[in-house]
């Protein structure tokens, strides 16, 4: 076992010890001896019964598991509709293992690529906290033996394990629904966006473009936070093997989707092998997962999302852990923003498979851990394939069928990850280096441009007032401010500032999208401006450096300078329709490396 893993696993195991065992007694003291429902009052029952005709013989029956089905099905989200039409899969898979299945909610999935630089993406972290909301309260009529939790996208998969932690003393299994195919390639797509931002590419064309792009049901086949979260949640073993990458609508992909459904039948507390969620999400799992991130060159979005969901399990994680597991664990995929191929490419490559016999066999996993195909990780190593109309297992692939997408622990890409965490007066930061294309760039020094929105900053480009070397300063983006909303779509005007030669970086309190890469970022810096940061006291022209090599953020202004100066005012609250409802939840978020959650 890799020393540094060791280390930082036992270091996480102390660090929660008292949280941890607090959760798992509660998760203990919630386990029945009979099916849930057989517990309600004979009026209360009368009410589930009523609700569905055709689950009576069997909610009637003292043995018989009944299986939950939360969504997040939407037409909207490309990746969630194919959602639609799982349940009755699900309720007929569920039923030839002997079980019944109900349909006990759906929750809500916004999508980041439609509200892209728009007002609604000031919502977008905040609904993570709704979507654990709403998935306890699906859970709260108590007539469930397990569940089976649909969704894919970047808030959603952490919301719905966050509420399903609640309950942990229930088996669950995420159910994705897979990559669309791939359209045209990442960099065609940025290269016609950039060529439009120069308006060198007409509406049309671009609109053209985009189509080509996303083009199908299906997650987008970047690897951004929402590819992200599939491999985080089979790495957690919360996925059954190799069911991450499989695509959408496909007969193999239905397969899956009905295996999860009778294996979540087999593991509840009527039968023989009793899965309760929280003892699959444990510390050595969280681990597992923050390494799988890591060699991947994953989501920067995951350094709140998995602190979050790993805290609903009373486990404590925090960005020193990251940095050090990423100093630690070298490189092994390259994939867009970190490559020229996309998830489609890396499924091909060997996939989940290939990657997880890479990193247990170098001793970066754990293997002892449990998961809803059972103890151990080894099994892990397999892959599914389709005999008949069902899903079967079988060895997977030793080597990369394509060595530039995955490689190996003797060759990596890179010998460390590339997730770095910046620390100085500015506070600390997120700096992603894997996707870098000149390791110049992991330090840049320059003069500060101050902005309070993406309006202002794209603005700023159009009126020719960012031909320059800068350090772009975007602040009053954090989660108390406006909610912490996605900053990709200022990637395209800084970049072509960089092709230009022009030396630039970003700092801010908001965050940016897995899919951001070229350019050098500083992000989720914490305290946010809102907070007292003194991101909030930076002004126009200040020397400002991030440097990954020296882990350094600073604002190169004198103590004496700083004191005298007054923090810059947020600008007024935005009167966009309906975020006038979320004041207060905004108000209690916590900060970046918290979680940036206002319910845990």
């Amino acid at each position: 076992m890799n020393t540094t893993v060791q280390r930082v696993t036992r270091r996480i195991i102390e660090r929660s010890k008292a949280s941890r065992e607090s959760y798992l007694a509660r998760t203990a003291a919630a386990k029945g001896s009979s099916p849930f429902r057989k517990k309600l009052p004979c009026s209360n029952f009368a009410h589930d019964l009523a609700g569905c005709p055709a689950c009576r013989p069997a909610l009637l029956n003292d043995k018989v598991p009944n299986i939950a089905v939360i969504s997040a099905y939407n037409d909207v989200v490309s990746a969630h509709q194919p959602l639609g039409r799982y349940p009755e899969l699900i309720k007929e898979a569920v039923a030839e293992a002997g079980g019944t299945a109900q349909f006990a909610g759906g929750v809500p999935a916004m999508c980041d690529g439609i509200t892209q630089g728009e007002p609604g993406m000031d919502l977008s972290l905040m609904s993570r906290d709704v979507i654990a909301l709403a998935t306890v309260i699906a859970l709260s009529h108590n007539v469930f033996d397990g569940a089976l939790l649909l969704g894919v996208c970047d808030k959603i998969v952490p919301g719905l394990l966050m509420g399903g932690l609640q309950y942990g003393h229930l088996p669950m299994i995420l159910v994705p629904a897979g990559p669309m195919t791939s359209g045209i390639s990442n960099r065609e797509k940025n290269q016609v966006r950039e060529r439009f931002a120069k308006g060198e590419a007409t509406h049309e064309e671009l609109l053209a473009s985009e189509l080509q792009a996303y083009h199908s049901p299906g997650t987008c086949t970047f690897y951004g936070t929402a590819n992200s979260n599939q491999l985080m949640a089979e790495m957690l073993g919360l996925h059954l093997p190799g069911a991450s990458f499989v695509n959408a609508e496909t007969p193999l992909r239905d397969a899956l989707t009905q295996a999860a459904a009778r294996r979540v039948a087999a593991l509840t507390h009527l039968g023989k092998e009793y899965t309760p969620l929280a003892e699959v999400i444990s510390e050595k799992a969280v681990v597992n997962a923050m390494v799988g991130l890591l060699a991947t060159g994953g989501s920067t979005n995951e350094t709140m999302h998995l602190v979050a969901i790993a805290k609903a399990a009373g486990i404590s994680i925090n960005w020193d852990d990251f940095a050090e597991l990423s100093a630690a664990v070298p490189l092994l995929v390259r994939i867009y923003p970190n490559g020229s191929g996309d998830i489609n490419s890396f499924q091909q490559a060997g996939g989940m498979a290939l990657l997880i016999r890479e990193l247990l066999t170098g001793g970066f996993l754990h293997e002892d851990v449990q998961t809803v195909a059972g103890p151990g990780f080894s099994q892990y190593m397999e892959e599914p394939v389709l005999t008949g109309e069902k899903a079967v297992w079988q060895k997977g692939p030793e080597q990369s069928r394509d060595p530039a997408i995955i490689a190996t622990l003797d060759t990596p890409f890179a010998q460390v990850s590339g997730i770095k965490v910046l620390s100085g007066n500015l506070g600390r930061a997120i700096m992603k280096i894997s996707a870098l294309a000149d390791g110049e760039n992991a330090c840049v020094e320059a003069p500060a441009m101050v902005f309070h929105s993406q309006q202002e900053l794209e603005q700023a480009f159009k009126d020719g007032r960012m031909n320059r070397d800068l350090v772009a300063v975007l602040r009053f983006q954090g989660p108390r401010a406006n909610g912490m909303p996605e900053l990709h779509k200022l990637i395209t005007f800084l970049s072509i500032l960089m092709d230009q030669g022009r030396k630039v970086g970003l700092v801010t309190d908001g965050r940016l999208s897995g899919a951001s890469g070229k350019v050098p970022f500083a992000i989720h810096c914490t305290p946010e401006a809102l907070a007292g940061g003194l991101i909030a006291k930076v002004q126009n022209g200040d020397l400002i450096r991030m440097d990954a090599r020296s882990n350094l953020l600073e604002l190169k202004v004198s103590q004496e300078i700083l004191a005298e100066r007054q923090p810059a005012p947020p600008p007024p609250e935005s009167a966009a329709p309906g975020h006038g409802i979320f004041a207060a939840l905004r108000r209690g978020l916590s900060g970046a490396e918290e979680g940036a959650s206002a319910v845990l």
